[in-house]
């Protein structure tokens, strides 16, 4: 009789924990409540700010130096368009005893006078002395300008 009086007590177990370092909700704990929880961490405000900060810089620096480049490619072939005005200019002013064909590589002279000859004998094809200053060597295109292959020096 004894035992089953001994198994009708009810057993009572007192928590050793403190209840007022008990949560009733641990799911709305701001930190992990378990030992197998996830690590949550304060952010450092200024420190995101600062990351983000650098990395916009870093990105808009590297923005704007593509259109400098875009800018430099720009005015590099208005310079090649100006100097293609400049030579067709030369040329069609220039003294020529024939008629250019479109796609052919002719020469241009200046002579001491100062007037333009369009030739199509070349500055290494005169011999020892040519009787004209080289300025440039140069084909004629289907728009009837000027494309410079080489020229020497400033026009």
């Amino acid at each position: 009789m004894q035992k089953e009086n001994d198994q009708n007590k009810k057993v009572l177990k007192v928590n050793p924990i403190d209840k007022d370092k008990i949560a009733e909700n641990p799911h709305l704990l701001p930190y992990a409540h378990t030992v197998g929880g996830a690590v949550i961490k304060p952010i450092d405000r200024g420190r995101v700010k600062g990351l983000a900060l650098k990395a916009m810089y870093k990105q808009t620096d590297l923005q704007l130096d593509q259109i400098k480049e875009q800018i430099n490619l720009l005015a590099q072939q208005a310079n090649r368009i100006q100097d293609r005005v400049i030579i067709s200019e030369m040329i069609y002013t220039a003294q020529c005893g024939f008629k250019p064909n479109i796609g052919e590589t002719y020469y241009l002279y200046t002579k001491s006078t100062g007037d333009y000859v369009l030739s199509m004998v070349g500055p290494k094809e005169w011999g020892s002395k040519s009787p004209y200053e080289y300025q440039a060597t140069v084909n004629l295109l289907a728009d009837h300008t000027w494309d410079i292959l080489e020229k020497n020096g400033e026009l």
